[in-house]
């Protein structure tokens, strides 16, 4: 009798941390049944390449769409129509999420039609197909990546990688002197500590980082020791960052796949969403913003009015934001760097710092495969 086939089916804005999701999710569903065969479809324009990095998975699909336009009606004709599972991303059938990105709905009522699920076409979290959470994603880098990480970065001391913002407007990541101060406090409590700044400039329709090559050059020259893995393939920046000790950003999905490689993410917390995805067995710290004094957490397009700080900043990345959090943000380094640090401890200390934030409302709070609800 075949393997059971049960297909991914997790399309939707292409930020490198939904396609580490999507992974986490295929994860899941290979480990409740380790013979099934398991297929993931990703945005043509994400991270398609964390999929050729997962064991657990078998095959991969891409699909060129375009979350605000209409989607060409042969989108799927490349991806086999014959599952016994397809499971969607539930984003996809969630009429706010429409309403926003119509090119969204479009992709989902296509692939309702062009899926012939045997046992079921349903959604990430429904009782079927079996599926078992909290499970460690491991990725597994080319051997390429990392040699040329292990020339780069030589295994002689502390080393903090830094990404210090995603693929949202600029604006909302703190500006060249709120990095300043952060890396000059950091170089100051580890003098031996070697930086690696990580990113990517160049655009090619896919997401990347909006910081220009000059700030990513003044920030270097911020601290003593200081190493360039910016513009290099995802594989060798990842490689990079698996060799360090923490990794330091704004919330990112990049951090998603930091933990995914097993290193420690401490979060200069803010902006859009409280952190959502932790990977069983790796430590993080979250450093939480004061909600009325640097409004953060308001979902998309409620996006609080910016304040003035070397032009529009976010609140909650602010000058006066950091000031206030600076001495808080290397305690976390402290506790991630002492070899001390460990899953269980970050998830129920992050929940109790959290869980305030949101006046109690722990229906407002969510995570990738609910690992949160124990600590709620």
């Amino acid at each position: 009798m075949p393997a059971e086939s049960v297909l991914v089916n997790f399309v939707y804005c292409h930020p490198v941390g939904h396609a580490v999701e999507a992974l986490q999710y295929s994860l899941g569903y290979r480990r409740a049944d380790p013979e099934r065969r398991v297929g993931v479809v990703l945005l043509e324009k994400t991270a398609v390449e964390l999929a050729s990095w997962c064991e657990h998975i078998d095959e991969v699909y891409t699909v060129d769409v375009d979350v605000f336009e209409p989607p060409r009606h042969d989108v799927l004709a490349h991806v086999p129509a014959e599952w016994d599972w397809v499971v969607d991303d539930p984003r996809g059938h969630q009429r706010w999420q429409h309403d926003l990105f119509p090119g969204l709905a479009g992709y989902y009522e296509l692939a309702a039609q062009h899926f012939r699920a045997g046992r079921g076409h349903l959604q990430v979290g429904a009782p079927r197909p079996s599926y078992r959470p909290r499970n460690r994603l491991e990725l597994k880098l080319p051997g390429e990546a990392r040699r040329w990480a292990a020339e780069l970065l030589p295994d002689d001391g502390p080393t903090i990688a830094v990404l210090p913002g995603g693929s949202s407007p600029r604006w909302r990541y703190p500006s060249l002197a709120g990095w300043h101060s952060v890396l000059s406090a950091f170089a100051e409590r580890w003098p031996t500590a070697r930086f690696c700044l990580v990113g990517k400039l160049a655009e090619d329709g896919r997401t990347s980082t909006t910081f220009t090559r000059e700030e990513f050059a003044a920030m270097a020259a911020t601290v003593p020791d200081v190493a360039w893995a910016v513009d290099v393939p995802l594989a060798r920046q990842l490689a990079a960052v698996e060799r360090c000790d923490l990794f330091l950003s704004p919330h990112t999905g990049f951090a998603f796949a930091a933990m995914a490689v097993g290193t420690p993410w401490l979060a200069l917390a803010g902006n859009d969403w409280a952190e959502y995805y932790f990977n069983p067995g790796v430590p993080f710290y979250s450093v939480l913003p004061d909600l009325k004094r640097f409004p953060s957490y308001v979902m998309l397009g409620n996006e609080p009015d910016p304040v003035e700080d070397d032009g529009p900043r976010s609140p909650s990345m602010s000058a006066e934001r950091i000031a206030e959090d600076l001495p808080e943000l290397l305690d976390g380094a402290t506790w991630l760097l002492s070899g001390e640090a460990d899953f269980e401890s970050a998830m129920r200390d992050h929940f109790r710092r959290l869980v305030p934030l949101f006046d109690g409302r722990t229906d407002a709070i969510f995570s990738v495969d609910n690992l949160h609800l124990p600590y709620v």
